[in-house]
């Protein structure tokens, strides 16, 4: 028998109970480690963020489940498990309990990389008896609980990934987060009210259905945010409309797919973007360029069109934050390649477009003509 150690974050391992606790997944580059696993093997859970120790599991063998347990990345090397304990996070092994016990943290010194130990997983115990005490504790914690709070901040923490930059002549990898897909927020935090929070809800996806639609008829393939594959506008669910495409071009970084994959409504053709819009009704108009601005860090030579879809009412808005400091004092200033389009104009475009029956001879670039760009008005 072997010991492993297991990462998780606060929700990957909320989702994996959730799930039924019986699946352990890894990401792919880690298939050679995961063939050495063998049933009757132990992964021992470690929580990132918190720094806790929260389960026990006995593997049983490969897994042949491909379901969707995970919302971060698909941990497509899979594991059968047996939880042999399983604790929440505030009733955890605190990694503090095993300072000058374990070989791979000896004093406070070795914080937070742990002598490398915790920068991948599954990673082999070198020293059986560090996993036998760490299982020692599990045990105990599980028969004699004592809750601990948890800093929430910590436990909703993002997984890391790994991207490169330019500088100079050199590439430099740095590693960074990808903030997940936004929740509602109140329009009364900009000064209006909201008269029905569900008639913006139905406009966003009745947009995002158009440009889906169009995109479609263009003769591109289609992609909506991974989150709204399964909304539905008049009787059709969006994530299997025409064209709709599972896997995003494998040519980018993790960190790339990430960020691209939740927002909203993508065109592409090949292993290329063609269009990518953001549409935003009930969320601040702020994230959406956040995500623009995040994709256009990660692949500064990327060429493509970007286009803000929102209502006629939010235009100085757009401006507004198109012109922040953060998206203006970029080398490639965020207002001038990413248009606005309001909902208004789109549907007359659209609808124009369907009645003359001109979709399948469309050219992407027709929305440049028709967005509104800010990015050079007070530049002399």
């Amino acid at each position: 028998m072997t010991y492993w150690l297991d990462l998780f974050t606060g929700q990957t391992w909320q989702e994996f109970q959730e799930h039924g606790a019986n699946v352990s997944g890894f990401r792919k580059r880690m298939h050679n480690a995961v063939e050495r696993i063998q049933p009757g093997d132990i992964l021992l859970c470690y929580l990132t963020g918190v720094m806790r120790w929260v389960g026990a599991l006995e593997v049983q063998g490969k897994s042949k489940d491909s379901s969707e347990i995970w919302k971060f990345d698909a941990f497509p090397e899979r594991l059968s498990v047996k939880p042999l304990v399983l604790l929440s996070p505030e009733h955890g092994v605190p990694m503090l309990q095993l300072e000058g016990k374990v070989a791979f943290y000896q004093s406070a010194a070795e914080r937070p990389g742990y002598n490398g130990f915790l920068r991948m997983s599954p990673n082999r115990f070198k020293r059986e008896a560090d996993a036998q005490l760490i299982m020692k504790l599990l045990r105990g914690a599980q028969d004699h609980p004592e809750k601990r709070p948890v800093d929430p901040k910590k436990l909703a923490r993002k997984p890391f990934y790994k991207a490169e930059s330019k500088r100079g002549k050199q590439t430099v990898t740095t590693v960074v987060t990808v903030p997940d897909a936004d929740e509602p927020v109140r329009l009364e935090r900009e000064g209006r009210s909201i008269p029905d929070k569900s008639s913006f809800t139905t406009r966003h996806t009745e947009i995002q259905h158009a440009l889906l639609t169009l995109g479609a008829e263009m003769g591109f393939d289609i992609w909506v945010a991974r989150n709204d594959r399964s909304k539905v506008w008049n009787g059709a669910v969006l994530g299997t409309l025409a064209g709709m495409v599972d896997v995003l071009p494998t040519q980018f970084n993790e960190a790339t797919n990430r960020t691209i994959e939740l927002i909203d409504v993508l065109w592409l053709k090949g292993n290329s973007i063609v269009a990518a819009f953001e549409v935003e009704s009930t969320t601040s108009v702020y994230s959406g360029l956040l995500r623009m601005s995040d994709l256009l860090a990660l692949q500064p030579n990327l060429a493509i069109d970007l286009f803000l879809v929102a209502p006629d009412d939010r235009r100085d808005k757009v401006e507004s934050e198109l012109l922040r400091p953060t998206f203006k004092l970029r080398d490639k200033p965020l207002a001038s390649v990413c248009g606005f389009l309001s909902f208004e104009l789109l549907t007359e475009k659209l609808t124009g477009i369907r009645q003359l029956g001109l979709a399948s001879s469309l050219k992407p670039d027709f929305l440049q003509k028709s967005a509104e760009y800010y990015g050079a008005a007070d530049e002399e």
